[in-house]
């Protein structure tokens, strides 16, 4: 018997499977393939001890921009649905739509899964989302890390973190400082919940089954009238499946938004993914110093989602809009002359798009966020 056996046995006996371990890699190395969010640029391919990318060339002055980020509580949806195939999508969205906040196209992503027990199928699963969401944000997936924690978490738990890398010119970076009062915002629709608030969702949610059709949801809170006017994806699609519906990859309908702008001489002032926190939280972020945005939450429709949250958990509009995305999943700050030819390009891409507001000067100790009384 070699050295390496008994180890691997004592492991075992742990709660820790090498073997499922090393049949999940082969499994992801196929999803990942299939995708084609392979490292394009990766140095001596998949499977090292680290990422070896070479720039791509072009580039005269390239900024490399980071984030990292997670799907939160989401996860416990997938888990109680076993629906694991979209949440991938979720972790490469929230990390890539912050990239393009500050002109970066999506260029690598990294992924950590934890795992109560490593179920090689499961596992190809929920990678093979990511892979998926690589391939739609035009990023490669250069390499992640699988961690098995037997008596640490459940069985079925899972956990994930992603780390996505993005490249921008200097001159092209944008930090906010090109935005003016009198500027427009423009709002474009989530697809969802997207993956922020879902402490929140599930306690509301937690008496009613997910398999439970979303239409019987909305017709008990809302009332038929309500459910009548679904869209047919809703009207087909049990509240689990609307839980899970996965988060938009805005990224790169933003860089070509950018480029369609550039064509005509006019530039993307300033672009805020719409997350933990909502608009007050977010769409500052993308402002310069002394500078607030006016919201009129009336310019755009508020999802079924949305509004059988509030009525669940009595939320007003200020709330809402401060805690999830209300409908809102990404805005972008452009000058007034160049509002209807971005929101006629976002609605070329197939994006629902509204002009919800504007930018205004503001006091030093002022809001940097407001919506017109009434």
């Amino acid at each position: 018997m070699s050295s390496g056996e008994p180890a691997r046995a004592a492991y075992a006996a742990a709660g820790v499977d090498v073997a499922a371990g090393d049949r999940a890699v082969e499994l992801l190395r196929e999803r990942i393939t299939a995708a084609g969010a392979a490292g394009r640029d990766l140095l001596g391919g998949l499977g090292g001890f680290g990422a070896a990318l070479e720039l791509p060339p072009g580039y005269t002055r390239p900024v490399i921009v980071s984030a990292t980020d997670g799907v939160g509580t989401k996860t416990e949806i997938a888990r109680r649905t076993g629906r694991r195939g979209t949440i991938g999508q979720d972790l490469v969205a929230m990390c890539v739509d912050d990239l393009v906040c500050h002109g970066a196209a999506p260029f690598a992503f990294l992924d950590y899964l934890a795992v109560g027990r490593l179920d090689p199928v499961a596992v190809a699963e929920l990678v093979g989302g990511i892979a998926d969401g690589c391939a739609i944000a035009g990023c490669a997936l250069v390499g992640g890390e699988t961690a098995e924690h037997p008596g640490l978490m459940e069985d079925d738990a899972f956990d994930l973190a992603g780390f996505a890398i993005g490249i921008v010119e200097r001159d092209r970076l944008l930090d906010g400082s090109a935005t003016r009062a009198g500027d427009a915002v423009i709002g474009i629709a989530a697809s969802g919940l997207h993956a922020n608030g879902y402490s929140l969702v599930r306690r509301l949610f937690a008496e009613i089954p997910l398999e439970t059709p979303f239409a019987e949801v909305v017709t008990r809170v809302l009332g038929a009238p309500a459910a009548a006017d679904l869209a047919p994806a809703d009207r087909a699609a049990t509240l689990g499946e609307v839980l899970l519906r996965p988060t938009r990859i805005y990224a790169p309908a933003i860089l070509t938004l950018r480029e369609a702008l550039a064509v005509h001489g006019r530039g993307l002032a300033g672009v805020a993914h719409i997350t933990g926190g909502g608009l007050p939280g977010n769409l500052p972020r993308a402002l310069a110093a002394g500078l607030g945005a006016v919201v009129d939450p009336a310019s755009w429709p508020v999802p079924a989602e949305m509004r059988v949250l509030a009525a669940l958990g009595g939320i007003g509009g200020p709330e809402l809009r401060a805690t999830l995305n209300a409908g809102i999943g990404m805005t972008v700050v452009v000058d007034p002359v160049a509002a209807a030819p971005a929101l006629r390009h976002l609605a070329a891409a197939g994006l629902a798009a509204w002009m919800i507001g504007s930018v205004e000067a503001v006091a030093a100790d002022g809001p940097r966020y407001r919506e017109p009384a009434g």
